[in-house]
């Protein structure tokens, strides 16, 4: 792995690049660069092929900003939020108890190993007391592809009896109650990352609870909400998925021994190692390329240009269906005839041929289509059939009539 990436310092992973590698378990390209801590944004600069990728700095600062209003008054909001949201009362023996905040933020000069030490005493300690119980910045740690990755979730929530509770601030807004689909599903598999690697740490799955919570800010303001989200789909899925990029050592060693991509600066601190070079090294690793990528890859504008012509380039409900037909160009000969399909591509090819005439079909009949429209030519007599065609043009059938209001 080293090797691979060369002098750079390795690229930290975290929930975000995690959650890529699930849904895409099966790029080798992302799977081995990812394991060698490569710098993809930097790659895909030096090949050609940025990538407009990431958080902004405007976004960045805006979640800085909301998370530090959520935990201004000492996590008390955050408790009212919790016993609204999650149904329950996390509170201690009085109502209205207010929770213990626990600050697992890095300490100047603590290493990874003390700093995840710290939160696994803290989360047993947690365990103990009659009050809630709010963790800071905790560090987790949890193996992809055979190595360990730490993590920071922003919160974890302790109830009185143990039972740990992920909690995700985001600053994307909720606006009369419905926010971006898109961004609550990333969200959804970030947390379910956290959820894993918390119920790892303590060795029980029980005491970590699914039901994460998420608090974005409500409508246009800047004022906390919270909602409970189910994330046991998301922990199958991850668990399952994880467990597939366990070989990435195997894929390693399966690559040439001086293939690397390191991205050594020169004297005007660009890297020195040539495009092409570097190129013909991802030529090596084999790539997935769906039109997701283009959402949480910096390489993607890469392997979609590598998949032009490639059915894998129109999605991955289209490289389902067309099993066993790699390219365009195999699919409009299949579809026309003139290319006899292969015993792998013989089902596909029926469809494909069915779909062709029905489409040609449709064609034919949208073109017909006009001709009951059209006026009689003049001198000629229009029987009530014509009649009725023509006026049609003029006043619908009743039962063509937009209905009343």
């Amino acid at each position: 792995m080293d090797r691979l990436r060369g002098s750079a310092p390795p690229r930290r992973h975290d929930a975000r690049t995690i959650a890529a590698l699930t849904r895409n378990p099966g790029c080798g390209r992302r799977a081995v660069l990812d394991a060698a801590g490569v710098d993809k944004d930097l790659l895909a600069r030096q090949i050609g092929f940025p990538a407009a990728f990431g958080q902004s700095r405007f976004a960045i600062v805006r979640g800085n900003v909301f998370e530090a209003r959520v935990k201004a008054d000492g996590g008390v909001d955050l408790l009212r939020m919790f016993h609204e949201c999650l149904g329950i009362e996390p509170g201690g023996a009085a109502a209205g108890d207010e929770p213990v905040l626990v600050a697992g933020d890095p300490v100047p000069g603590e290493t990874l190993a003390a700093r995840h030490e710290r939160t696994a005493a803290a989360l047993r300690a947690a365990t103990g007391t009659d009050r809630p119980v709010l963790i800071t910045h905790p560090l987790l740690r949890l193996a992809v592809g055979g190595r360990d990755v730490h993590l920071e979730p922003d919160l974890v929530l302790v109830r009185p009896g143990g039972l740990c509770h992920v909690v995700e601030i985001k600053s994307f807004p909720v606006i009369d109650g419905q926010a971006e689909g898109e961004k609550v599903a990333a969200a959804a598999i970030q947390a379910a990352v956290y959820v894993l690697a918390l119920r790892r740490l303590l060795g029980r799955p029980d005491t970590v609870s699914p039901d994460v919570v998420l608090v974005c800010p409500r409508d246009f303001s800047n004022a906390p909400l919270a909602t409970r989200i189910d994330v046991r789909r998301q922990l199958l899925v991850l668990d399952h998925q994880l467990a597939r990029l366990s070989a990435v050592d195997a894929l390693v060693a399966e690559l040439p021994p001086d293939l690397t991509f390191d991205l050594a600066p020169g004297p005007d601190g660009r890297p020195t190692r040539p495009a092409a070079e570097l190129i013909a090294g991802l030529g090596r690793l084999d790539a997935r390329y769906t039109p997701d990528c283009l959402a949480m890859c910096e390489l993607a504008f890469r392997c979609r240009h590598e998949a032009t012509g490639r059915t894998a380039a129109l999605g991955a409900s289209v490289r389902e269906e067309l099993g066993g037909v790699e390219t365009v160009t195999e699919v409009l000969e299949l579809a026309a005839g003139t290319r006899a399909p292969t015993a792998d591509q013989a089902e596909a090819a029926e469809r494909l041929r069915t779909t062709a005439r029905m489409y040609a079909a449709g064609l034919a009949a949208g073109t017909r289509a006009p001709t009951a429209l059209t006026a009689p030519a003049s001198g000629s007599t229009a029987g009530p059939a014509s009649g009725r065609a023509a006026g049609s043009a003029a006043e619908p059938a009743a039962g063509d009539r937009d209905p009343a209001p």
